[in-house]
């Protein structure tokens, strides 16, 4: 089959599709229903190849559902706000809206040439009013709620720009833009209370099947601890400084105290002193991940221990940070390593407060096991785990402690100062103030005429005709909020609005998403396992709350798919180095890419796109459609299905289907087709046998695996089904059955028993030097070692199986043979027993007399009488040439 053939099967095949609505999901069906969803893509231009992976392994878990026959919901969108495209547009000197609808058209094209299942019926984008209306009113029964509140935040200022930059335009501390070094400003900011569920975000986590890897992640963001906070008075001064710690047992060995940079101390602290204001303003610029080294700054003041009274230096450190506890730490050098590093850097005192029971020698690193409490004053000599609890309720007594639970995880702020987003509908009145917009005057419109984006601060602010309204409450003037919403708000729900993409009265029709959600099975990227995934149970949990859901967590399956690579690196245009879809789809037509990408390795693994590879798949799909040609020219000769051989192949065959279902309800698509590529390798070794039930076999081979293959590859198959003369697509046909009835293991193991004889003959035949023997001999293992296997199998000691006479008479022989299978790891189970074994291999001897090119006799071992008969196993018979 050519390329030319395969790309015009591919159009008339997706036209087809799409003439029939046959993935669009079923409102009301008598099957049972199943949400299968991928992330929905940013609209950046063109797909690249994780795109298509990601989407090829989402298409086969729904063309495979839907043959097991769910109802199933497989939709696409497009979360088309955000910062990429207002910078394209800017570049280009286009409307984001124009660059991101061709966007979307271009990808729209490639993914039907791929022939992605979804249900385009059902398609949103995040840019469209009749979406972003729904955020909009989101946001305003959460306002309700008081999950919504303003609060000013440090943010990053261009001072080139002159406007406020989201993270991703921030590089080496540097603007994207213009590359002027940012400076750190506060700004009020719009803030949703994610941390109200922060115990319920770690605890839903139980219940939903997600890779370990994302749970441990969510678990660390969220970074829930229990604990102390201890307030230290400071010397000389009005001041205190309250300290989150875990630790309170090694309170002693508190030599230091350690201040972010960010902390309202070490603010005020730099007003007074110049070298420390340089100090905080240099490190303040670097990235969290840059502030790992030991920099700090003496600052002069004393800090008092609360357990003992010593005075200990207040330093500001790089490594400490604002964002976990309260900004300021007690630091323990000779229990914790990183304080340890600082310690010997400024040579401050390291004081040892727990140590094993046998004792520690001098230090040498910070020793963090358990132990016993020294140095501790009256509570040395407790196990420090009690010592904990008798500190704190000494710190208590004394109003210098709580217990406490700390967080890492932050209120969630969405506001955005930007352009290309979706405004957040609230104005504010000198009279009435902060006023949110009424549900009835939703969607507060993004201008799209006449706004220029390439200017200095937000560009909403520039547009009067947005920015002057009248205050809903008391009608007089007012300005609305120039900010928009974080494109995170967009996404934290679309996976609702799919499941009723029209509906007017709401962001969702309640009755359908509960007939629906949650998803069953979501797929996409490892990069979003943290925040989209957080901000999407946060929503969830919160429109429960207010009696818009009656569920909690939005995916019941996660799967993370990992990056293609092309010779071990990543794909990216700086590197010349990407694959496009369209050139694949070119050279070899999609079911090739599509196979290619579904087969070479686990979904959640890198793949290495080699072309050696997608060569590989293509030769793969031409000994399939060559055995369907074969099997097509095949006449039908109305044979029994009854010798060892066509048993065998019937045998894999079900047996195959068995564990290609497995394979497909895990997504574990490399194992699948492994299963596949050994199904067609069978099936074209048993093209060449001399067989009357041969068409019987190879037609029940044929359709099942087209069947099978359907998932992987539909447009081939579509076309294989029509000729053969099915009725309706095989995108909807039934998944193959099993029919336990037709594996059999005896007819397995005689085939596997023949290929290993032939085998170890022609070992046997190099070992030897007998290149053309006359006559072989087959010695099959006597009874009572078959039944000695397989006692010794059921857990059996060799004095119980000694207890069988038959056996008992071999004395030495068997307590030998025993001892041999004993010291083995692992038994397989027999599937054959002395007598059946010798049947069957006589019943094939004309095949193994034309393998081995000579005349064969069996024997059995306790009837032989060759040297070698004893060396005879079950289902391995012994083996002597005779020249």
């Amino acid at each position: 089959m050519d390329v030319e053939r395969l790309k015009k099967i591919e159009e008339k095949w997706q036209r087809k599709w799409e003439e029939e609505k046959v993935f669009e999901a079923e409102e009301e069906s008598s099957k049972d229903n199943l949400y299968a969803l991928d992330m929905y893509p940013y609209p950046s231009g063109s797909m690249h190849m994780g795109h298509v992976r990601n989407y090829a392994l989402g298409d086969a878990n729904a063309r495979f559902r839907r043959m097991q026959g769910y109802n199933v919901l497989y939709p696409i969108g497009f979360d088309s706000f955000g910062l990429p495209a207002e910078n394209a547009a800017i570049e280009r000197g286009k409307n984001p809206r124009d660059w991101t609808e061709s966007n979307i058209k271009s990808i729209k094209k490639q993914m039907k040439r791929l022939g992605y299942s979804f249900d385009w019926s059902r398609e949103i984008a995040s840019h469209r009013e009749s979406y972003y209306r729904w955020d909009q009113w989101i946001f305003l029964q959460l306002y309700k709620e008081g999950l919504v509140y303003k609060d000013t935040e440090e943010v990053n200022w261009c001072p080139g720009c002159k406007t406020v930059l989201a993270n991703e335009q921030v590089v080496n501390n540097r603007c994207e833009r213009c590359e002027e070094e940012i400076e750190k400003k506060e700004k009020e900011q719009w803030f949703f209370r994610i941390t109200e569920y922060g115990d319920e975000l770690l605890e839903g986590l139980d219940d939903i099947d997600w890779p370990k890897k994302v749970k441990k992640m969510q678990e660390d963001w969220i970074g829930r601890s229990e604990g102390v906070e201890i307030t230290f008075d400071i010397a000389g001064r009005d001041d205190s400084l309250e300290v989150f710690t875990t630790r309170p047992d090694t309170l002693f060995g508190c030599t230091f105290m350690a201040l972010a940079p960010e902390h309202p101390l070490s603010e005020k602290l730099a007003e007074e002193d110049e070298e420390i204001a340089e100090f905080v303003e240099e490190i303040k610029k670097l990235d969290e991940r840059e502030r790992k080294g030991k920099r700090g700054v003496d600052t002069g003041i004393k800090a008092v221990n609360p357990v003992n009274g010593e005075e200990i230096p207040v330093y500001i450190a790089e490594f400490v940070l604002m964002e976990y506890g309260t900004g300021a730490i007690m630091a323990v050098p000779a229990h914790d390593q990183r304080d340890y590093e600082f310690a010997e850097e400024n040579d401050i005192e390291i004081v040892k407060v727990i140590e094993p029971e046998d004792g520690l020698d001098e230090l040498e690193e910070a020793y963090t096991e358990e132990g016993i409490l020294v140095n501790s004053g009256q509570f040395n000599g407790l196990e420090n785990d009690e010592g904990k609890e008798k500190i704190t309720q000494y710190l208590k007594e004394r109003n210098k402690a709580e217990k406490t639970v700390n967080y890492k995880l932050k209120d969630w702020n969405v506001s955005r100062q930007r352009y290309w987003g979706c405004p957040i509908p609230v104005v504010y009145c000198e009279k009435c103030g902060e006023v949110p917009v009424p549900e009835e005057d939703l969607p507060v419109k993004l201008p799209e005429e006449d706004v220029d984006i390439d200017v200095e601060g937000s560009p909403l602010e520039h547009v009067d005709e947005f920015v002057e309204t009248e205050c809903p409450k008391c009608g007089r003037e007012a300005r609305r909020e120039t900010d928009t919403f974080d494109t995170f708000v967009d996404s934290a729900w679309y996976f609702l609005r799919f499941c009723s993409p029209e509906y007017e009265k709401g962001p969702f029709d309640t009755e359908k998403v509960h007939s629906w959600m949650p998803v069953d099975q979501y797929t996409g990227g490892i990069e979003h396992a943290v925040l989209h995934l957080l901000y999407a149970r946060f929503f969830t949990k919160a429109l429960a709350d207010i009696g818009l859901l009656d569920f909690r967590e939005p995916f019941k399956k996660l799967l993370n798919q990992g990056m293609v690579l092309l010779d071990g690196e990543k794909m990216s245009k700086s590197k010349g180095n990407v694959v496009r879809p369209d050139e694949i789809i070119e050279e070899y037509g999609a079911d090739v890419g599509r196979f290619f990408l579904l087969s070479r390795s686990s979904p959640e693994k890198e793949m290495n796109w080699t072309s050696e590879g997608v060569e590989s798949a293509h030769k793969t799909l031409r000994r399939f459609y060559s055995l369907y040609e074969s099997c097509s020219e095949t006449e039908d000769s109305q044979g029994e299905v009854e010798e060892i051989e066509d048993r065998y192949y019937l045998s894999a065959l079900h047996r195959s289907v068995k564990e290609m279902t497995e394979r497909m309800e895990n997504m574990e698509y490399s194992y699948a087709a492994d299963v596949l590529e050994g199904l067609v390798s069978k099936g074209s070794k048993y093209l060449k046998e001399d067989k009357e039930a041969k068409y019987q076999v190879l037609s029940e081979y044929v359709e099942k695996l087209v069947r099978m293959f359907a998932p992987f590859t539909p447009h081939i198959c579509e076309e294989l089904w029509d000729e053969m003369g099915k009725e309706g697509f095989v995108s909807t046909a039934d998944w193959p059955e099993v029919d336990e009835e037709k594996i059999d293991e005896e007819a397995e193991a005689a085939v596997e028993l023949l290929d290993r004889t032939v085998k170890d003959v022609e070992e046997i035949k190099e070992i030897t030097g007998i290149e053309k023997p006359e006559k072989v001999k087959i010695i099959v293992a006597a009874p009572w070692k078959y039944r000695l296997y397989r006692k010794v199998v059921e857990g059996e000691e060799l004095s119980d199986i000694m207890e069988e006479r038959d056996i008992r008479e071999k004395g030495d022989k068997a307590a030998s043979y025993f001892q041999e299978l004993n010291g083995k790891h692992e038994l397989e189970r027999l599937r054959l027993d002395s007598e059946s074994e010798e049947e069957v291999l006589k019943e094939m001897r004309r095949k193994v007399e034309e393998a081995v090119e000579a005349e064969v006799a069996f024997e059995r071992e306790d009837e032989s009488s060759e040297e070698k008969a004893s060396k005879a196993r079950p289902e391995k018979p012994a083996i002597v040439l005779k020249d």
